[in-house]
This record gives C-alpha cells, structure tokens and sequence, in this order.
C-alpha cells in the first residue's frame, strides 16, 4: 500500500536513498543473507522543528525474519548514528494503516506529531 511497485521506481528510490546519507545506511546479515536495512539520515531539515534532525527514511525486515529482534537492532542503530552525528531529535513517516510499525515506534518512545493524509509523523528526542 505505501511501497514502490515498478522495479526503476524501486531502484531510484534506493539511489536517492544512499545519496542523503550514505554512512547512515545499515544492513543486516544473517550467514551471508541480507534480512534487512535501515536508510537513516542525519542532515534531514524537518520544517515541523525548523532545523536539522535525523530522519529515518526507511526500515525493512524480510517477513521470514521478523519478530527476531533485527528491527529493534537497526532501529537503535540508526538513532546511536543520528546521534553521534550531533542531533537532538530522530522523526519518521509511517502509513497510518501500518498498525504494526506504529505499535513498534510507540514502544521506543516515538509519538505521533502529526496526520497528513495516509501518513503520520511520529518522532522522538534522542
């Protein structure tokens, strides 16, 4: 429902993705299998805070994967990321049908800030 379809929208996604911030681009491994990614991004301008904060932009764990800890692993190491990089403050945008991303936010600390459409913005100071 909130994902790209078409393989080039897939991989322009991924380029423009790696081209914010590229140290800020974590994977996970399991025995040689990458199960997961985050694409976290300290040099984000948020104009709901006027300033730069970290921004996650993006978090996948391949379903066969999940419920194992590996989501809360690169979540957490993104935010360390933002944080080294001098921001006070991490924010994210997750569809607000996303009932599971949202329970899982909720429980590192992230409140929702704002309801734009099929999105809501939740962040958190770190």
């Amino acid at each position: 429902m909130y994902a790209y379809t078409r393989i080039r929208d897939i991989k322009r996604y991924f380029k423009w993705l790696l081209s914010r911030d590229p140290d800020g681009f974590f994977v996970a491994e399991i025995d040689g299998t990458v199960v997961g990614f985050v694409a976290s991004d300290a040099n984000w301008f948020s104009f709901a805070e006027f300033k730069k904060i970290g921004e996650i932009h993006e978090i996948f764990v391949h379903p066969k994967w999940r419920r194992k800890g590996i989501g809360s692993t690169l979540l957490l190491k993104a935010m360390n990321y933002i944080k080294s990089r001098g921001r006070d403050k991490v924010e994210l945008w997750v569809g607000n049908n996303n009932l599971g991303a949202i329970k899982f936010y909720k429980k590192f600390g992230f409140k929702e800030e704002e309801n734009l459409g099929k999105w809501i913005r939740m962040g958190r100071k770190i």
